[in-house]
């Protein structure tokens, strides 16, 4: 009889009455991490009080290494380490102060059977929230049900109140009272198009081109083939070397043509001579080699939206790649040639771009683009992070940023309202210019793809950017990123904690309409066309249908 090696059973900790384990989700970047932890170090601290005020003990699942000099989970390999001294059943805490990359730790969460709570900060200098939703969207898409809470300090009575509940119930309720299903429309010509530019994708298909997915852990951001195919819309899988080898073959005289062009229009460049901390022209020049590559490279293939990783991997190689990604996104643009000087690419037209290679804002960029650009309307879109925000003059005002990348057609003064600030050298060692400014007051549908339940949904909405004082700007600006574009928003019907209970990922997308009537037209045709295609459609806050 042979004998072979078997593995020992599997053993976990026993869980124990009136404790949960708390872990952290981290960066991939070892500075990052570092950065992060006294932040983090202190919202532990308050989450282990509040618990002890209901007799809770919280025991962290790792502890703080010597070597790294943090306690975040900083690969999936690490957290594979760290769930087995997790009790399998054990009430299960996700603490997130920094942003975080969802896939350190989703393999451990989706076989987890304790009940998960996810708890982030309310800040905006550490984007705490962002790498919650991000998460929380991860675990919708794979069906592990959680819990799921915020605070701007940890004492507030309606977090004690969430956490009180979790530690008795398992559960939190949150107010979702704002979203519904889509009704049924009425006949409208907003209808009509909707359904028309549906069909049309449908029969003619498109192509979306990645070049590589799952940027920065996000999960959340790839959707299956599966999915994508039956609404007609497939992927070109594309290597993040391609572009850097097709970066290579763009002259020098053809990348300054394009810095050339956008100084013409007035964008300015806060220039310096450190490299490893300032912006300089060697780093505009690889950024503006980039934006020519991804043309041509998208022309080649034929695609119909193009997205970057841009994090892992070519921020080792190459500036960043936010100058490229906003100015692609904007009708009014640094022309480019293909190869042999025949053609001049997207003439006239804005190439929707995924920032981040966000498939759920490839899908909705892709129909947006189209849709607004049948009604006459601006087809610039941008994906936004939902960073933080605060009250003013009466109101619940979002920060909306992203990392540079917003279509200059979304400031007032276009290009000119537009300045080039260096990256933070924390995120991004090789620097590169973002696109900075102050996104113009006007009204703006914004929307988010999402997988739950093995199927597509979209969530549709009205919101306003508004102007805020310019010291209140600039408040907002340096409490957050400052050399990111900024949007100050105000969302129709949704409160802040309905959102952030709601809302499927880090990220929306974000259109403008030149007024109201308008916006709510546009928001019947997406809905129409969205419903044709087969998504589930749901509504969310104060809309107007036509």
């Amino acid at each position: 009889m042979n004998s072979y090696a078997l593995p020992a059973p599997a053993s976990r900790p026993a869980s124990s009455p009136d404790t949960a384990y708390l872990i952290a989700s981290g960066d991939l970047r070892p500075t990052a991490n570092l950065a992060g932890w006294p932040t983090q170090v202190r919202m532990e601290a308050d989450l282990t009080a509040a618990f002890a005020e209901l007799g809770w003990t919280v025991l962290r699942a790792n502890p703080v290494d010597p070597a790294t000099g943090h306690g975040f989970i900083s690969s999936q390999r690490m957290g594979l380490e760290v769930f087995k001294n997790i009790p399998v059943d054990a009430p299960l805490i996700v603490a997130e102060a920094v942003w975080q990359y969802s896939h350190h730790v989703l393999a451990g969460l989706r076989t987890h059977q304790g009940p998960i709570l996810t708890v982030a900060n309310f800040a905006g200098d550490w984007p705490g929230l962002v790498g919650l939703l991000g998460l929380n969207a991860g675990m919708a898409k794979m069906g592990v049900d959680y819990s799921t809470i915020w605070s701007v300090d940890f004492t507030d009575d309606w977090f004690k109140a969430g956490i009180k509940s979790w530690v008795e119930n398992g559960t939190i309720a949150h107010d979702l009272s704002h979203v519904r299903d889509l009704p049924a429309l009425p006949e409208s010509p907003e209808r009509a198009l909707g359904q028309a530019l549906a069909r049309q994708l449908l029969a003619d298909k498109a192509i979306i081109g990645v070049f590589d997915e799952g940027c920065m852990g996000m999960y959340n951001a790839i959707i299956d083939d599966e999915l994508l195919n039956p609404i007609g819309i497939y992927k070109e899988r594309l290597s993040q070397s391609a572009l850097w080898a097709e970066m290579q073959t763009v002259s020098d005289q053809e990348a300054d043509a394009i810095g050339a062009w956008l100084v013409a229009k007035g964008m300015t460049f806060r220039l310096g001579t450190d490299e490893a901390t300032e912006l300089t022209p060697a780093q505009l020049r690889w950024q503006y080699k980039m934006y020519i590559a991804a043309l041509r490279i998208s022309d080649d293939f034929g695609l119909d939206a193009v997205g970057i990783q841009y994090q892992q991997g070519l921020k080792d190689l190459s500036p960043a790649s936010d100058l490229a990604e906003g100015i692609l996104n904007n009708v009014d643009r640094p022309p480019v040639t293909s190869r042999d000087g025949a053609r001049v690419l997207w003439d006239g037209q804005a190439l929707p771009h995924f920032n981040e290679a966000d498939e759920g804002v490839a899908v909705d960029a892709l129909v947006t683009n189209r849709l607004w650009t049948a009604m006459g309307l601006d087809p610039a879109t941008t994906l936004h992070d939902v960073r933080w925000g605060e009250e003013y003059d009466g109101q619940f005002v979002w920060v909306f940023e992203i990392s540079g990348s917003v279509p200059p057609s979304h400031f007032a003064d276009g290009y000119a309202g537009a300045v080039g600030w260096r990256q933070d050298p924390v995120y991004f060692p090789l620097g590169g210019s973002t696109i900075k400014g102050v996104c113009k007051p006007g009204e703006i549908v914004w929307s988010r793809v999402f997988v739950q339940g093995g199927a597509l949904h979209v969530d549709l909405g009205r919101a306003s950017a508004i102007s805020l004082p310019a010291e209140e700007t600039e408040r907002r600006s340096q409490a957050t990123t400052p050399a990111w574009p900024i949007m100050h928003a105000v969302f129709h019907g949704v409160t802040r904690d309905q959102f952030m209970a709601r809302h499927k990922a880090n990220h929306l997308n974000v259109a403008y309409a030149p007024d109201a009537a308008t916006a709510d037209k546009a928001l019947a045709a997406k809905a129409a066309l969205f419903a044709e295609l087969g998504v589930t459609v749901h509504l969310c806050g104060e809309t107007h249908l036509a």
